[in-house]
C-alpha cells in the first residue's frame, strides 16, 4: 500500500499539490509563530544591574487570591506596573543575619542630564555602586549633597568631556539643580542598561518619591558564608514584609530593560494570537486533506470493489498524507525561519524590540509543528474517507456515481448549538479590552465560521433553491444547468463554502475592528480635550506647577495629570487597567470624560471615576465599592461616585490625585492642562520649571495617533496573515473543486452543450456560491464587528472605510473568479473525448 500510495500522488497531482501547498503554508505561519514564542520563552536576562549583589529583595509582583465558581481558591500573580517598593527598616533587620558582609539600599531615580540629554539616565545612591559594581575611574565618590558621580558615558557624551570638578545640570524631582561632579565611573559588565549617576545615600533618599521605602535592597554575602542558609533566612524576613527574594539568574528579571518587555510582549503575543492561528491552520489544512480525499472516493471505491480492505485503504490513504506531510515540513520549516528573521527585523525597526534580543531555539517549536501537522492531515483524511471504507465493496462505485443528499442529523444539531453559542458569545464581551477585544472578536468569529461549515450542505442546497430563479432569468438554459449544479453539489461544496466564508470574515471583521479602535481613542481624546496646551518634563512636574499655572493671568483652569495603571478584576480575573490621578479643581474646563452618572466633583478621598465599559465589566454601580490595587501594589477600597463613556481616550480608571500620591514611580505629574483665555501668556512658567515645555493639546493627539497606528501594525501583520492564509485556503480550494470537473464538463460537451454555455453555466455558479459567501461570511463579520465595537465604544454603526468593503467584495469576487475560470479554462481545451475517462 505504501508503493501505491507514492503511485497515487505521482498520478493525482493536482491534489497532491494543492494539499502540500495548504501544509506547507501552514507548517511556515506556525513555525514563525512558534519560534517567536518560543524566544521569549527561552530569553533570560543576564544580571546587570545587580550583578554582583549575591541577593536581592524588591517586590515586583503581588499576588492575589480569588474565589472560583465552584468555590476554590485561586492565587494569581500579577506584575506590578510601579515597580514596587520594599521598607527600608528592612536593611537593619538583614544586617542581622550570619553570612551578610554588607548591605545597599537602592534608591532609584529617573533624571535628566541636558548635556547628555538624548540618553535614558537613572539616578542611585553611591552605596548601590558595588551592587553592579561600578568602579571610580576619575576623582571620588560624592561626599556632599551637591556632589554627583557620573559614569563615563555621560562624561563623555557629544565629544564635550566632564572632568571631576565640573558641574553639570540635572533634572530631578522636577526641577533643574546643580551639582559638582565629584568622580567619573565605569561598570565592571557591559549590557543594556541605562546611564548611571550616583548621589550620596542621604540625598538619593531624600529624593526619593516614597520615603521610607525602596526600589530594591542588595546583599553581598561574606566569602566562606553558608550562603543556602543566608538566603533562606533573608526569605523569611522579606517574606514578613511581603517582598520577594532574587538569586542567580532570577537577579535579571529586575531589570527594567527593553529587552524585558520585549520577552513579556512575545509571550503575551503567542498566548493570544497562537491558539487562534493554529486553530486557523488546522480548519484549512483538515478542508483541503478532506477535499482531496473527497475528490478521489472513485479511487478508494475502486479499490474498495476488487477486494482492498478497509484497513488497507486506511494505509494508503495515511502512507499519502504522511508524505505530503514529511514534504511540507522539510520546506515549511526552513521557510518559516526566513520569516521569523524578517519578522524579527521589522520589529527592531519599529521599536517592539530592541536590537540585539535573540531569536533563539527552534528544535521545540519545529517538533511540536511537524507533530501538531501529521495529526490534523492524518486525521483529516481518515475523516473524510470514513463514508467509503465502511460501505460494502459491491456499494462503493454506486455510493461515488451521484452525490449523496443524506446529511447527519448530528451535525445538523451541532451546527445549531454552535450557531447559538456564537450568539451567547456576543453577550460575553463586555469584560474585553486591547488586544483582549481581538482575541474576543477571533473567538466569536471561529464559532460562528464553525457553525457556517456544520450547517454548509443545508446553506448550499437552500441557496441554490432560492437562486435558482434569478439564474435561470440572467443566464437561462445555462442557469438551469448552474442551480442544479448547486443543489446537486450542495455537500460537495462544503468546503468551498467554509474557505470563502472565512476569508469575508476574517476580511471584515477583526481587520476593521483594529480600525475602529484606532479611530474612537483618536476621537474621544480629541473631542474631550479642552484645554488648549500642556506644560510637560521629561521627569515629571511638581504639585507646585498646577498651583502656579492657575496664578497666570489669562488662565482659565489647570488640571494635574498622572499617568499611572492599577489592577482591578474582570470576571474574577486581575487586570491591569489604564488610569489617571487628577486634580479635580476646575476639571470641568480642561476636559470633558462624557460622565453619564454621578460627578467628577465628587472624587474626593476614597473615591473612584470608572469609564461605563469598565464599571460593567466589573460589575460595579454608582455608589458601589470597588476593590483596586495601585501600581506599587497597594490595595484600595473605593466608593464609585462617577461613570463616564470616554475610557478609551482618558483611560478607564480616574482617581484623584491625592490617591494615587506616593504610589507611583516619580510622584510628579506627567503633564499639567491648561485652558486660557486669548491674552494669557504663559513664558515665565515654562522659565519656573526649567526643563518643561509647553506644547499644543492637539499634538498630543497627533502624537496619541502615531503611537496607536505603530501599536496597531503588529495586529494588523497577523490579522493580515490570517486574512491570506484563508484567502489562500479558499482559492486552494476552489481550484481543487474546478479540475475535479473535468469528467463533468466533458459528458456535458459530449451530450451537445456548447463550450460557450459550459462557460456561462460556470460563471453562473460562481455567482451563487459567490453570493451566499459575501451574504454568509458578511453576516458574520457584521455581527462580530457591531457586538465588539459597540461594547468597546458605544457605537451602534461600526466604521468600514468605503474602500475596505470595496476590497473584500471585490477580493472575494477576483479570487472566485481567478481560481475558477482559469482552471474551467484549461479544461475546455482538452477534447471531451480524452476527458470523459477521467475524474479530475
Amino acid at each position: 500500500m505504501l508503493r501505491l500510495a507514492a503511485r497515487m500522488l505521482r498520478h493525482r497531482i493536482g491534489s497532491a499539490v494543492a494539499t502540500l501547498l495548504a501544509l506547507t503554508v501552514g507548517v511556515m505561519i506556525l513555525m514563525s509563530m512558534g519560534l517567536l514564542v518560543e524566544s521569549g520563552m527561552r530569553y533570560e536576562p543576564t544580571p546587570q544591574r545587580y550583578a554582583d549583589a549575591d541577593i536581592v529583595v524588591a517586590q515586583r509582583e503581588i499576588s492575589i487570591t480569588g474565589r472560583e465558581l465552584d468555590g476554590q481558591t485561586t492565587t494569581t500573580t500579577v506584575p506590578l506596573l510601579a515597580g514596587g517598593t520594599v521598607p527600608v527598616t528592612l536593611a537593619e533587620q538583614f544586617r542581622q543575619v550570619p553570612g551578610v558582609l554588607s548591605i545597599a539600599v537602592d534608591h532609584s531615580l529617573p533624571v535628566v542630564v541636558p548635556t547628555a540629554a538624548g540618553q535614558e539616565t537613572v539616578a542611585h545612591g553611591w552605596s548601590s555602586a558595588a551592587l553592579t559594581p561600578f568602579r571610580i575611574v576619575a576623582g571620588s565618590q560624592p561626599a556632599a549633597d551637591d556632589e554627583v558621580a557620573v559614569d563615563n558615558r555621560i562624561a563623555t557624551v557629544a565629544g564635550a568631556e566632564v572632568r571631576p570638578g565640573d558641574r553639570i545640570p540635572v533634572l530631578v524631582a522636577g526641577g533643574i539643580r546643580e551639582y559638582r561632579v565629584s568622580g567619573v565611573v565605569e561598570r565592571a559588565v557591559t549590557g543594556d542598561w541605562p546611564s548611571a549617576l550616583f548621589f550620596t545615600d542621604n540625598h538619593a533618599a531624600a529624593l526619593s518619591p516614597q520615603p521610607g521605602r525602596a526600589g530594591a535592597i542588595g546583599i553581598i554575602v561574606a566569602p566562606g558564608a553558608d550562603s543556602p542558609a543566608t538566603v533562606t533566612e533573608v526569605r523569611r524576613l522579606a517574606a514578613e514584609a511581603g517582598a520577594h527574594v532574587y538569586t542567580g539568574t532570577e537577579r535579571g528579571k529586575l531589570e527594567q530593560s527593553e529587552a524585558l518587555v520585549a520577552r513579556e510582549m512575545l509571550i503575551q503575543l503567542g498566548s493570544i494570537f497562537g491558539g487562534y492561528v493554529a486553530g486557523l491552520v488546522m480548519v484549512v489544512v483538515a478542508g483541503t486533506v478532506g477535499l482531496a480525499v473527497r475528490h478521489r472516493r472513485r479511487d478508494l471505491a475502486l479499490l474498495r470493489a476488487v477486494a482492498a480492505t478497509p484497513g488497507q485503504v486506511r494505509l494508503m490513504i495515511l502512507a499519502e498524507v504522511v508524505q505530503l506531510s514529511i514534504i511540507s515540513v522539510v520546506l515549511g520549516v526552513p521557510a518559516g525561519l526566513l520569516v521569523t528573521n524578517w519578522v524579527h527585523r521589522q520589529l527592531v525597526t519599529r521599536g517592539f524590540i530592541p536590537d540585539g534580543f535573540p531569536i533563539s531555539g527552534g528544535a521545540l517549536s519545529a517538533v511540536a509543528v511537524t507533530a501538531a501537522t501529521l495529526l490534523v492531515a492524518a486525521a483529516a483524511a481518515l475523516l473524510a474517507a470514513r463514508r467509503t471504507v465502511r460501505i460494502r465493496p459491491t456499494e462503493a462505485l454506486g455510493e461515488v456515481a451521484v452525490e449523496s443528499s443524506r446529511n447527519s442529523r448530528i451535525r445538523f444539531v451541532a451546527g445549531l448549538l454552535t450557531l447559538g453559542a456564537g450568539v451567547t458569545l456576543t453577550m460575553l464581551t463586555t469584560a474585553v479590552r486591547g488586544q483582549a477585544a481581538v482575541g474576543a472578536a477571533l473567538g466569536m468569529l471561529y464559532v460562528f465560521v464553525l457553525a457556517a461549515a456544520l450547517l454548509a450542505p443545508w446553506i448550499n442546497r437552500y441557496a441554490a433553491r432560492a437562486l435558482g430563479p434569478v439564474l435561470r432569468a440572467v443566464w437561462r438554459d445555462s442557469g438551469y444547468l448552474a442551480a442544479a449544479n448547486l443543489r446537486a453539489n450542495a455537500q460537495g461544496m462544503v468546503t468551498v463554502l467554509t474557505a470563502l466564508v472565512l476569508s469575508v470574515g476574517f476580511g471584515g471583521s477583526v481587520w476593521f475592528l483594529q480600525d475602529n479602535l484606532q479611530r474612537q481613542t483618536i476621537s474621544q481624546s480629541r473631542d474631550g480635550m479642552l484645554a488648549q496646551q500642556a506644560l510637560v518634563s521629561a521627569v515629571g512636574l511638581p504639585e507646585t506647577a498646577v498651583a502656579d499655572a492657575r496664578k497666570v493671568p489669562g488662565v482659565v483652569a489647570a488640571t494635574g495629570i498622572r499617568r499611572t495603571e492599577v489592577i482591578t478584576r474582570v470576571l474574577g480575573e486581575p487586570q491591569a487597567v489604564g488610569a489617571q490621578g487628577i486634580d479635580i479643581e476646575g476639571v470641568d474646563k480642561t476636559m470633558d470624560l462624557k460622565v453619564t452618572e454621578g460627578s467628577l466633583a465628587d472624587l474626593r478621598g476614597a473615591t473612584v471615576a470608572l469609564s461605563t465599559l469598565q464599571a460593567s465589566s466589573q460589575g460595579a454601580k454608582l455608589g458601589d465599592q470597588a476593590t483596586m490595587w495601585l501600581g506599587d501594589g497597594t490595595q484600595l477600597t473605593l466608593r464609585v461616585v462617577a461613570l463616564y463613556e470616554r475610557g478609551l481616550g482618558f483611560g478607564d480608571v480616574t482617581l484623584n490625585r491625592e490617591t494615587v500620591s506616593g504610589h507611583t514611580a516619580t510622584n510628579l505629574d506627567d503633564q499639567v492642562l491648561i485652558r486660557t483665555e486669548a491674552d494669557a501668556d504663559l513664558a515665565g512658567l515654562v522659565d519656573s520649571y526649567p526643563g518643561s515645555g509647553l506644547i499644543d493639546t492637539s499634538a498630543v493627539n497627533g502624537q496619541l495617533e502615531k503611537d496607536l497606528a505603530l501599536n496597531a501594525w503588529l495586529n494588523k501583520m497577523l490579522i493580515g496573515v490570517m486574512v491570506g492564509y484563508a484567502a489562500l485556503a479558499a482559492a486552494n480550494t476552489m481550484v481543487m473543486a474546478a479540475l475535479a470537473r473535468g469528467r463533468e464538463l466533458a459528458l456535458l460537451r459530449l451530450v451537445g452543450v456548447t463550450t460557450r454555455q459550459v462557460k456561462r453555466m460556470v460563471h453562473a455558479e460562481q455567482v451563487g456560491l459567490l453570493g451566499t459567501s459575501l451574504l454568509v461570511g458578511g453576516t458574520i463579520a457584521a455581527v462580530t464587528l457591531i457586538s465588539v465595537v459597540r461594547t468597546l465604544t458605544g457605537q451602534l454603526v461600526p466604521y468600514v472605510p468605503t474602500a475596505g468593503w470595496m476590497s473584500i467584495i471585490g477580493g472575494a469576487a477576483l479570487l472566485a473568479l481567478a481560481t475558477t475560470v482559469l482552471p474551467i479554462g484549461a479544461l475546455l481545451r482538452t477534447p471531451p473525448v480524452n476527458g470523459i475517462g477521467i475524474k479530475e
